[in-house]
């Protein structure tokens, strides 16, 4: 069987390794394409040498743009490559624009379409994401669900039963296999923090940075947080300076973008966690860190009703109210069925019998 495996964005490449790993493992013929989404080096490169990925097959290259430009771009970069890959099956991950796209090349293709991560609903039709969740699940003839709730929502909107299986997270494959070489990582002496001594700060989501209001409140927020608990923010140049405009205080340290490795090491020495991030929301449940996650809602419920995520808002004093609660009580530590590192052999029982 060949199978065409298809990333774009840095959530996509913790999802991919495991699966080319266990589809490889059966002998399947893989074909990793990057849809080159995320460009920069710490974005998308530094993940492939990190999880010990090979190169990617083929790089369409495309860069940024509007949602618009950048979907028709790897629509009309994929389609030929398509054709002359006559793959049996394209397998797509997450909910990015490159995952939505090349859904649909291949699904117009007559190509079987399978979707890890298949389910996951925010209900909110603001998010771009929602949009290519939804139309995925669509397109799929192969629904891959991390959880039961996925499951619960793909029968809820006609999936046919037969096509859905309940594989667990396959993020978590990732987290498990490299979490004793994260922690190994220098990054903590190199920030001089102790592991228990420090917050970690992620936000990417436009609703958060780009409005100048909302990222005040949220930085004001920050600001009475570090007074219990010093706060390291990892910030993309571009959020970062819009930070640098605002007065964080002495304990609220900006730095630069860091890798997957880093990123593991850094919230599994946290006291909290702060993030707009859906996959920090499911990492941090495993390792057993508090996670506000500063939204109005999650495609991910379970790290909330079996996991140790509070959804907070964007509101500073619900969430200076929340953070000091967590800080001075924690949370309740539990671990999502199916979540054990195993996803991606269910996977490719799914994809290739078992």
């Amino acid at each position: 069987m060949k199978v065409c495996v298809v990333a774009g964005a840095r959530p996509n490449f913790m999802k991919l390794a495991p699966v080319v790993k266990a589809l490889e493992g059966r002998g399947a013929e893989v074909v990793i394409v990057h849809s080159g989404q995320h460009y920069d080096p710490m974005m998308s490169d530094i993940f492939f040498e990190e999880l010990a990925l090979r190169v990617p097959d083929h790089h369409l290259g495309v860069g940024s743009g509007s949602h618009a430009v950048q979907t028709g771009s790897v629509m009309v970069a994929f389609e030929p490559l398509l054709h002359e890959l006559k793959t049996d099956t394209v397998v797509v991950v997450g909910d990015v624009n490159s995952t939505v796209a090349c859904a649909l090349v291949a699904a117009k293709a007559g190509v079987e379409v399978a979707h890890v991560e298949a389910g996951l609903r925010s209900r909110d039709w603001s998010m771009p994401e929602e949009i290519n969740r939804v139309v995925v699940d669509r397109l799929a003839d192969t629904l891959l669900a991390p959880s039961p709730d996925g499951v619960e929502n793909l029968l809820a909107e006609g999936c046919p039963a037969e096509r859905i299986h309940l594989v667990g997270n396959v993020m978590i494959d990732t987290l498990l296999t490299h979490l004793d070489q994260a922690r190994s990582r220098p990054i903590r002496d190199q920030l001089d923090i102790e592991d228990g001594e420090y917050g970690l700060v992620t936000l990417h989501r436009p609703a958060n940075v780009d409005d100048p209001s909302v990222l005040a409140g949220i930085a004001r927020a920050l600001v009475a947080i570090s007074e219990s608990c010093r706060l390291i923010f990892p910030a993309h140049p571009r959020v970062a300076g819009r930070l640098a405009e605002m007065d964080l205080g002495p304990r609220v340290t900006v730095i630069g973008p860091i890798g997957y490795m880093d990123s593991i090491a850094l919230q599994s020495g946290a006291r909290l966690v702060l993030t707009d991030s859906g996959g920090i929301q499911e990492e941090t449940t495993v390792l057993g860190v508090p996670c506000l996650t500063l939204r109005d809602n999650t495609e991910r419920p379970i790290t909330i009703s079996e996991g140790t995520n509070l959804l907070v808002g964007r509101d500073p004093e619900r969430i200076i109210t929340s953070a000091e609660l967590v800080l001075a009580e924690g949370v309740e530590r539990r671990r999502p069925a199916l979540w054990d590192g195993r996803a991606a052999e269910r996977i490719a029982d799914a994809l290739l019998g078992s």
